[in-house]
């Protein structure tokens, strides 16, 4: 505790869990700071205060003030910049689709429910356990560290492509390229509403949502977090939802989430962005159901990393990798293709959302 809250606590791209208390029954109305500061080895007062004032304690969801009394079953969370140590990296013999691998890197087409690096909560079972084992004779995961080899990464329900580093010279050369921005990523979205224009992009700084820190939230005057760029494209209509493009300028965290909430189309079944209601479309019961059945075949946010580009550490060549969609993702749009072509052949106008 003492190492981890030492380190910057300002606004940073990604928080971890570390501790996780929900009070108990009988307990008196103390100060939250209070409470854990008892509850935490080697924690001192100022240092939880600390990560209070950064918005870094949540109590029931929402940041808090050190003065805040607890009750019982309040849950308690404090997140932390960095991911809580661990002495041992889990190797797993999990099956992994690798699409191209070479002494350099290795690309993979991660599943949708498949988290990218161990974290509170997330200890195996994630891409770089699954890494750990198969690359478990390279040097750079021979190491032991927690996310050796990731240039990039994306969400656990997010599916798609993610490239990897084999070597510290790869990794370093990737990387640049992600930071300079001369790597291309295009992902597929299904989003909410009649999207207005056929492309444009979106601005706006991401950072931490002021009263949820779990989520991001667009600051348009550049008051706050991080610049962040996402060009988007319309490929197909259909009224109350619409297929898109996006092609990422930045690579900030839920970036493609955040910004297309911002832009009053959040994904489809996005539950963190308000896209797990049914946001667009008639009151009919008919309707309500078969949005509820769209829910049910793509259970997670409608989003899936199609193509990526670099260029590669060593030949200096172009490479280019191209992914299908996943079939949950590609039932669900299926299904919206046939439910509007369905009622238009009824003549049933499709209002403007």
């Amino acid at each position: 505790m003492n190492e981890h809250m030492e380190e910057n606590l300002e606004m940073t791209d990604e928080l971890f869990e570390h501790f996780r208390y929900v009070v108990e029954k009988g307990q008196s109305p103390i100060r939250v700071d209070k409470y854990l500061t008892s509850k935490i080895q080697n924690a001192t007062r100022s240092k939880v205060q600390a990560a209070i004032d950064a918005e870094c304690v949540l109590v029931n969801d929402k940041s808090t003030k050190s003065s805040y009394k607890i009750r019982p079953n309040d849950l308690i969370i404090l997140l932390l910049p960095k991911p809580p140590k661990s002495d041992v990296l889990l190797v797993q013999d999990i099956p992994l689709e690798i699409v191209y691998e070479d002494e350099s890197l290795l690309v993979v087409n991660k599943k949708a429910g498949m988290v990218v690096h161990p974290a509170f909560g997330h200890e195996s079972e994630t891409l770089v356990n699954a890494l750990a084992f198969h690359l478990r004779e390279i040097p750079l995961f021979a190491s032991g560290e927690m996310r050796p080899g990731l240039v990039h990464r994306i969400d656990k329900n997010t599916s798609g492509l993610l490239v990897i580093a084999k070597t510290e010279f790869s990794l370093s050369f990737l990387a640049k390229q992600f930071f300079e921005k001369t790597s291309f990523r295009r992902y597929i979205a299904l989003v909410w509403g009649n999207v207005e224009k056929n492309e444009g992009t979106i601005t706006g700084n991401i950072g931490r949502h002021p009263k949820d820190r779990r989520v991001m939230f667009v600051f348009p005057n550049g008051e706050e977090g991080k610049n962040a760029i996402t060009h988007y494209k319309v490929l197909e209509r259909f009224g109350y939802v619409t297929l898109v493009e996006c092609r990422l300028e930045t690579g900030r965290t839920h970036q493609i989430r955040a910004h297309l909430k911002y832009l009053g189309h959040p994904l489809f079944n996005d539950s963190e962005y308000g896209g797990d209601q049914i946001l667009k479309g008639t009151t009919f019961t008919k309707y309500r159901q078969f949005v509820e059945n769209c829910f049910k075949i793509l259970s997670r946010c409608a989003l899936h990393a199609k193509s990526l580009g670099f260029v590669h550490p060593a030949t200096r060549k172009e490479m280019f990798f191209d992914s299908e969609l996943p079939l949950d993702m590609s039932q669900c749009i299926e299904k919206w293709r046939n439910y509007i072509r369905f009622h238009q052949n009824e003549n049933f106008e499709i209002e403007n959302c």
